[in-house]
């Protein structure tokens, strides 16, 4: 196999998007569109990738950083004119180049690799990625000879009735012979209605000298779906979801109904669980076996163990450990880290915390920079205060204590093993091991106070 190159097209500001936002950051199923091609160069393995960006593209290099090389293209002049801003970085190496547009997320590296196998196999100059659409309207046409060999590809705004009428379309992927790509590019004109280097006019001068051009058609078209508005945006999130839906449960992941679950691309899943309806799964998410995600849950960033139960409750880049049970409708913010057999009932907000195992915070609770020890109980009601309107403050809770309902924990303080706080308390000084902690003022009953209040 020939050494392989990729050349990413990621200059277009995309202006059908009607969007501040760079066109190919634009996210399907939880990652830019230009993040999905690259991935998939990557898994191709290429063996280098050259990314062409705009000028005010900064936010695409940031995105990728040293995954990719670089190259400015400073006006929008079409794209072959894209594809020659590469020539400093690849014009004198032999091998094979993919030309691959950065608004197309659905591709996959086993479409890339066939691609190219079928390229070198046909010893072609020039391979176009093609497929057959049944509504042909917007992309370029296939223009095959009697023989069935590619003769051109014409622009929608250029071709003519005829060609119009063909349904066999270019997706704007190319393979190309490296050095035949670049010398090709310095001849190729702009006389057609746009006024733009078209990277498909390459193919139509390969042809007539003498060169190889070959197609290879797509069995899916969905993977060709070139993403300009946000209708085709929705669509390609929806593709996205199913093809990420059906892995995971060819593995194993029992998704109640798959129409209705998003999982993000770079979520992991094993096998045994379960996903109602309506669960979002973001970020780099780690999901183990046997775990059950009840419907509306949102989960991000996070890494969840085995046979870990979540109902209808918001994790973010949080930690939790075997068999803890999390909601309904509680909150874990970032940083909470929760051991094993943890329960975390109604109506919790836990941040930047840590709740040793098998303890116990029921309902109606705010856990904020804290460090809670093994066996605790923390009633309804209770209030970790840990901001004092400046600082953030750390609690401490040892192991076997047990906090009455509706105690406010006024951080910093450290509770130690083996204490009980009475109901009601408000904790400001530490309280010692084996204690009773009681921080309440008594109870004071006015007789005959009713008789003296004005009534209506």
């Amino acid at each position: 196999m020939n050494p392989k190159y990729a050349v990413v097209l990621a200059a277009g500001q995309g202006t059908r998007m009607k969007s501040k936002l760079y066109k190919v950051l634009h996210p399907v199923a939880g990652k830019p569109m230009v993040g999905h091609v690259v991935d998939q160069a990557e898994e191709a393995k290429m063996d280098r990738i050259v990314t062409v960006v705009g000028v005010g593209a900064e936010k695409v290099q940031e995105y990728l950083g040293e995954r990719s090389e670089y190259v400015i293209q400073e006006e929008q002049l079409g794209t072959a004119h894209a594809v020659m801003q590469a020539k400093e970085q690849l014009a004198d190496k032999q091998g094979t180049t993919l030309v691959i547009c950065g608004d197309t997320p659905l591709l996959t590296a086993d479409t890339l690799n066939q691609l190219a196998m079928h390229h070198e196999m046909n010893k072609a100059k020039a391979t176009v990625l093609t497929a057959y659409a049944q509504d042909p309207t917007g992309y370029g046409r296939v223009i095959r000879g009697e023989s069935g060999a590619v003769e051109k590809i014409v622009e929608q705004k250029d071709a003519s009735t005829e060609e119009a009428a063909v349904k066999e379309i270019n997706t704007g992927t190319y393979c190309f012979d490296n050095e035949a790509l670049f010398a090709t590019l310095e001849k190729v004109g702009n006389e057609n209605a746009q006024g733009e280097y078209y990277l498909p006019d390459v193919i139509e001068i390969l042809k007539n000298e003498g060169g190889i051009v070959s197609a290879y058609q797509l069995e899916n078209k969905e993977e060709a779906l070139g993403v300009n508005d946000r209708v085709a945006l929705a669509e390609a999130n929806r593709v996205m979801r199913a093809r990420i839906n059906h892995a995971h449960m060819k593995n194993g992941v029992s998704i109640i109904d798959p129409v209705a679950t998003y999982i993000e691309r770079d979520v992991q899943i094993g096998a045994d669980t379960v996903i109602e309806p309506n669960v979002y799964l973001k970020g780099k998410t780690l999901i183990g076996e046997d775990c059950f995600i009840g419907a509306h849950s949102v989960i991000r960033d996070s890494r969840i163990a085995n046979g870990v139960s979540i109902t209808s409750s918001t994790i973010e880049e949080s930690t939790i450990a075997n068999g803890s049970d999390i909601g309904p409708n509680s909150h874990l913010r970032p940083g909470s880290d929760l051991k094993e057999d943890v329960h975390i009932g109604n109506y919790v907000e836990i941040k930047k915390a840590s709740i040793g195992k098998n303890t116990k915070i029921g309902h109606l609770t705010y856990v904020g920079d804290a460090e809670l020890g093994e066996n605790i109980n923390v009633g309804c009601g209770t209030v970790f205060v840990n901001y004092d309107g400046k600082d953030k403050h750390k609690a401490i809770v040892k192991d076997n204590s047990f906090i009455g309902c509706n105690t406010n924990l006024i951080a910093p303080v450290t509770v130690e093993e083996n204490t009980y706080i009475a109901a009601g308390s408000t904790i400001t000084d530490n309280v010692p091991s084996k204690a009773l902690a009681i921080a309440r003022a008594r109870q004071v009953n006015k007789e005959d106070y009713f008789k003296n209040m004005p009534h209506k």
